[in-house]
């Protein structure tokens, strides 16, 4: 029997196709996991960009400019614009003084009615979700409504405030053309919308604390009162900071409840000598009514570099305080 010599050779063995596959599978998942994070914030980058990066820089430009709609042409001032703000416009600090003299009136009795009502709410209560949900009822009520509301009970001649006062035997007070009284009545109105909004997110963050923690302190003798500032305040401190950072960067810009506080004409001057008028309504005068678009963006940024400073300092005083504690 013969050999056949020119026999053909066995085929060579193939790859397996799992292999492939599972190869071209690893690779898609390693870009899967290398870009998707990129695309999943792709959209907020896009949003920033838009509505927050591309207003703040055309603002840059136009404060180094004297851009009015009077104006035809466009000519770069520098920083003309700020050394006149800050140097020669004695309106602008009077908006600055009103601005912050409402802050603290309404920011710090804001955070602590906020804060004894979340603890009262954090308790075992009758209806417990009935109240919680009557707190936040001012959220919701339209702040046009409000001010008009509380308009009539600041009211000179019919109201309800001055009939209290006048039932004790006090003089009535005139709350828009006094200036202190013009900034109580204002700062009751922002307490009023935003007491129940912040004790909503200090109770939220009671309700993340330790109950062992509680009856540990109770255990050791310590009453209500010590376990409220001993325990709660401290577990509270990052939210203390963050609602401090937003009723800052809020009470910086209050701009809707003086403006519906004025009475007649003339809402954005702040009431006969500007004794409540804010930045906000100072920038809104600046821009609309003399039409000083560069000007008003020197405003801006002003305000701006305020909020920053003082969300920075309240930061670092909230932090102070809270670890001396």
């Amino acid at each position: 029997m013969s050999l056949d010599l020119h026999a053909t050779a066995p085929p060579e063995p193939r790859p397996p196709r799992a292999r492939t596959s599972h190869r071209r599978a690893s690779s898609a998942t390693k870009l899967d996991l290398k870009y998707s994070p990129y695309l999943y914030v792709l959209p907020f980058f896009v949003i920033f960009a838009v509505f927050s990066a591309y207003p703040i820089a055309y603002t840059v430009w136009i404060a180094l400019t004297d851009r009015s709609p009077l104006n035809a042409t466009i000519s770069f001032v520098g920083m003309d614009n700020f050394v006149e703000l800050i140097t020669d416009d004695p309106q602008f600090w009077n908006a600055v003084v009103n601005t912050f003299g409402m802050f603290v009136l309404s920011t710090v009795p804001q955070l602590m009615l906020a804060l004894m009502l979340a603890n009262a709410l954090n308790r075992k209560l009758r209806a417990q979700t009935f109240f919680r949900m009557a707190i936040a009822m001012p959220i919701i009520t339209s702040t046009a409504v409000v001010a008009l509301i509380f308009s009539m009970i600041y009211a000179k001649d019919f109201g309800l405030i001055n009939w209290l006062l006048d039932s004790v035997g006090l003089d009535p007070i005139d709350w828009r053309a006094n200036r202190f009284a013009s900034w109580f009545a204002i700062s009751t109105m922002v307490d009023w919308r935003w007491v129940g909004y912040n004790a909503l997110i200090y109770l939220a963050a009671m309700q993340s604390i330790s109950k062992d923690m509680y009856e540990a302190a109770a255990l050791d003798g310590a009453s209500r009162r010590r376990q409220f500032w001993s325990i709660t305040v401290p577990q509270l401190r990052p939210t203390i900071i963050f609602t401090l950072i937003i009723s800052t960067i809020g009470g910086l810009q209050l701009f809707t409840e003086p403006l519906l506080f004025t009475s007649g004409s003339g809402g954005l001057s702040g009431g006969s000598e500007g004794q409540f008028q804010t930045i906000t309504m100072y920038l809104l005068d600046v821009m609309n009514q003399r039409f000083r678009w560069g000007y008003a963006g020197a405003v801006a940024l002003v305000l701006f570099v305020l909020i920053a400073l003082m969300s920075t300092v309240n930061y670092l005083l909230a932090r102070r305080i809270s670890s001396d504690k």
